[in-house]
């Protein structure tokens, strides 16, 4: 068992949680996630760490409540399974002027690795996107590392009203950027690399696929990079923004989210 030591409410149904796991927050590093299982007979699920305190000897996760697993962990003192760190930890450098882009919950995995592009010597431009101010999350802890940073809501509620690309777009025709990272729904990390791909910016994105064992063996992970499978849970998480089949990726999850759908259906 995992001891959750402190539960945070961020947003509707998303939560910040603390968990006791001294092993992995001693190997934990930026980009590296997590597969759990919050009790007996919940399924598998990935989770990206957050940050870690080795003093203390805990990670922190951040998920949203959108099926039967989430609302266990959500319901849940202890944790049953955890399992990591797994992945590969984002590649980090000096690359010059960087800018990171979150989405929606994928905004949770842009905060560690926005820390260590940080602490690297990068400047920072940071765009953040949700459906209102009332979605957004870690808007004060990338602020206080980011040298600029903008808001965008679908709702013009805070910030610029409208998607993060429009925010993205001048910064590409200012030839302001030398590295561009996106994280959060398909759609977004499609539309970022799309626009950055003429420009010849060098962007990397995080896939979000389903995964059950993490090692690369059950092959439900599975994406085309550059034309070849490659499996998210040990190529990845990080790929290529511009060689990603965003195409396949979204027929996928598709289905896997109507199967999900029916089963859900058929409990009620």
């Amino acid at each position: 068992m995992y001891p959750i030591i402190s539960k945070q409410l961020l947003a509707p149904q998303v939560w910040r949680y603390t968990v006791k796991a001294p092993e992995i927050a001693r190997e934990r590093q930026a980009g590296n996630f997590i597969i759990l299982r919050p009790r007996e007979g919940s399924e598998r699920i990935p989770l990206t760490i957050v940050s870690s305190d080795t003093n203390t000897g805990t990670i922190d996760i951040i998920f949203q409540v959108v099926g039967a697993t989430t609302l266990d962990l959500a319901e849940a003192d202890n944790i049953l399974d955890v399992v990591g760190p797994l992945g590969h930890p984002t590649h980090i450098e000096n690359f010059g002027r960087v800018a990171v882009v979150g989405g929606g919950v994928g905004i949770a995995p842009l905060l560690p690795i926005a820390e260590a592009l940080k602490k690297a010597g990068n400047s920072l431009t940071t765009i953040l996107g949700a459906r209102s101010k009332n979605f957004l999350i870690l808007e004060e802890e990338l602020a206080l590392i980011s040298d600029r940073m903008i808001i965008t809501t679908d709702d013009g509620s805070k910030g610029e009203k409208g998607l993060v690309t429009a925010a993205l777009k001048p910064l590409l025709d200012a030839q302001a950027l030398d590295f561009v990272l996106a994280i959060g729904p398909v759609v977004m990390m499609k539309a970022v690399a799309g626009l950055t791909r003429p420009y010849q910016v060098k962007t990397m994105v995080s896939l979000n696929p389903l995964m059950i064992d993490g090692t690369g063996m059950c092959g439900v992970c599975r994406c085309k990079v550059d034309g070849k499978t490659q499996f998210a849970c040990v190529d990845g998480p990080e790929f290529d923004g511009h060689k990603v089949d965003f195409d396949s990726l979204q027929r996928r999850l598709a289905m896997y989210q109507a199967e999900e759908k029916i089963r859900r259906d058929r409990r009620n």
